[in-house]
């Protein structure tokens, strides 16, 4: 897997510019996965974007976001043009709810716009870039406030605005957990180890979570754990043996029992299936499509 570096610190810990400005891994043909959050303006352009295994295709203008860790790249895409926007969860500190918008922004992976609502999303973005181009006094609150604007608007199109959980008690250390399981790493959390991390005990996350997003940390851990999964099988060459210890198996037939469970077929019936079935769109690939 790639990792892209954010640009350098000294500057902010955000940046915008054009696909061309920006550089080639913007526009990157190969899996990798990022330490930051990126949210891609397209306003030109064919081919399709593929995050964790699901590929859309792309249709002008439209919003692409990848969270931290995720795993995405280009797929015979060509003639892009746009906006593209890198910044860092530190970045996200005057407004933080925006990362809960962020989260739930990024599990629709990409948000089609009108043409009305293409040009707004255009005219933000413009005055974002010339206030990073700048560089005058207070253009880091200026900048953090454009972002939260192009996220409410984002979140209001789609719908999310009230689907968000609310501040507070057993939301609050939900939100933190989901948090913990999406920074690098998360895919080898526990219960007990995550609970210590936020200061409760066990039974109060498990109440919490459960209470808030209707399935249990466990329940959410493992399904961290198959996702990652996924994307070692789909897009490496590592063995089954090494995707295990990646993912802290130490006995690879115990994984194998895991994925079966979880996924509905053996990680080899999965890569193979995952291959047959890389030009699939608009949907991950998953147990009855690697059979059918």
């Amino acid at each position: 897997m790639h990792e892209l570096d954010i640009p350098p610190r000294d500057l902010l810990p955000f940046a915008i510019g054009s696909f061309e400005a920006i550089g080639p891994l913007s526009r990157a043909d190969f899996p990798h996965r990022h330490t930051f959050y990126e949210i891609a303006f397209v306003t030109a352009g064919q081919g399709a974007h593929v995050v964790d295994l699901t590929e859309r295709e792309l249709r002008p203008p439209m919003l692409c976001f990848v969270m931290p860790e995720q795993v995405h790249f280009w797929r015979r895409a060509s003639g892009l043009e746009g906006k593209v926007i890198l910044f860092t969860a530190e970045f996200l500190e005057a407004y933080p709810r925006d990362r809960d918008v962020l989260q739930a922004l990024g599990s629709t992976q990409s948000l089609a716009l009108s043409k009305k609502d293409g040009v707004a999303f255009g005219a933000v973005t413009r005055e974002m870039e010339e206030e990073y181009r700048l560089r005058a006094p207070g253009c880091t609150a200026i900048l953090q406030a454009c972002l939260h604007i192009l996220l409410l608007r984002a979140s209001r199109l789609s719908c999310l605005s009230g689907a968000l959980p609310p501040a507070g008690g057993t939301a609050s250390i939900a939100r933190k957990f989901v948090a913990l399981l999406g920074l690098p790493g998360g895919h080898l959390r526990t219960v007990q180890g995550s609970a210590r991390r936020l200061g409760v005990s066990p039974a109060y996350l498990n109440e919490a979570v459960k209470s808030v997003l209707r399935r249990t940390p466990g329940q959410l851990i493992r399904q961290t754990q198959l996702l990652e999964a996924k994307r070692l099988l789909a897009q490496t060459d590592l063995s089954v043996q090494q995707v295990a210890k990646e993912l802290g198996f130490a006995d690879p037939s115990y994984f194998c029992r895991f994925f079966r469970r979880e996924a509905g077929v053996t990680p080899g019936v999965f890569r193979r299936g995952s291959e047959k079935h890389h030009d699939h769109r608009d949907h991950p690939i998953d147990a009855d499509e690697v059979d059918s």
